[in-house]
Parts: structure tokens; sequence; C-alpha cells
């Protein structure tokens, strides 16, 4: 089989198409909570931490002022931007926490089916027979 064949193979296994769909919505979806943490939760802690945008929080490592934008800072120099570092590690705890619970309720749901009982074997229920008119 020819390696173009053999890609085509692989490319049309049903879980390659699956996870592609995975892949596609989780980008959105990481979208969809970067926008919640960045427009929603950010701007209220950012009020409580004085009134400014909670990524532009930064330690000045090239003596510029703190009173700067960060995109600007970081042109003036190196700057260790934690309030940016923050708000993305919030974005990726909300993000793993939703997908957490995504997941129990798929187990969940999996729970609720239940599973067919499983066919004895012919051997197995003539051994029982057996079993049972020997004891008779």
């Amino acid at each position: 089989m020819s390696m173009l064949g053999e890609f085509k193979t692989f490319a049309m296994r049903g879980n390659v198409v699956d996870l592609a769909v995975g892949v596609i919505i989780g980008g959105a979806f990481g979208r969809i909570v970067d926008s919640l943490v960045k427009d929603v939760i950010m701007p209220p802690i950012g009020m409580l931490f004085g009134g400014l945008d909670f990524a532009n929080y930064y330690l000045p490592l090239n003596g510029q002022s703190t009173g700067l934008p960060l995109a600007e800072a970081q042109k003036a120099g190196a700057v260790l931007a934690y309030g940016n570092f923050l708000t993305i590690l919030l974005n990726f705890i909300l993000l793993a926490f939703v997908i957490f619970q995504m997941v129990r309720l798929v187990n969940r749901l999996r729970g609720l089916v239940e599973a067919p009982t499983p066919v004895e074997k012919e051997e197995i229920l003539l051994l029982r027979e057996i079993r049972d008119s020997l004891r008779k």
C-alpha cells in the first residue's frame, strides 16, 4: 500500500475524525472561557486591586515606569508580567474545572445506562445442569 493510501486509511478512521472535531470544539470553548475570564471575572478582581486592568500588572525589570500599560513597558524592556500570567492561570483552572465537570456528567450518564447482562456460554450452562443433576 502506498504512503498516500496508508494516510487516507489513517485519516478516515473514526477516532481521528472525532479527535479533530474535539480539537475544533475545544478551541472555540477555550475562547469562550478566555472571554469569561478576561471580560467578566477579572474586571471585578481588578477593581479590588485599585481599578486597573489586572492583566497590566507587572514588575519593571529595566527601569520602566510602573504607570505604563504592559505593552508599552514591554517595548521599553523586560518586565515580569505577573498579572497576565495570573489571568491565563485562572483561565486554565476554569477550563480544566469545566472539562472535569463535563467528564463527571458523561461518566454518570454512562452509569445510568444499564450494561447488558453477559450472555453465558452454552458450555457453562451445560456444566451447571450436570452439576444440578448430580446434586439430585
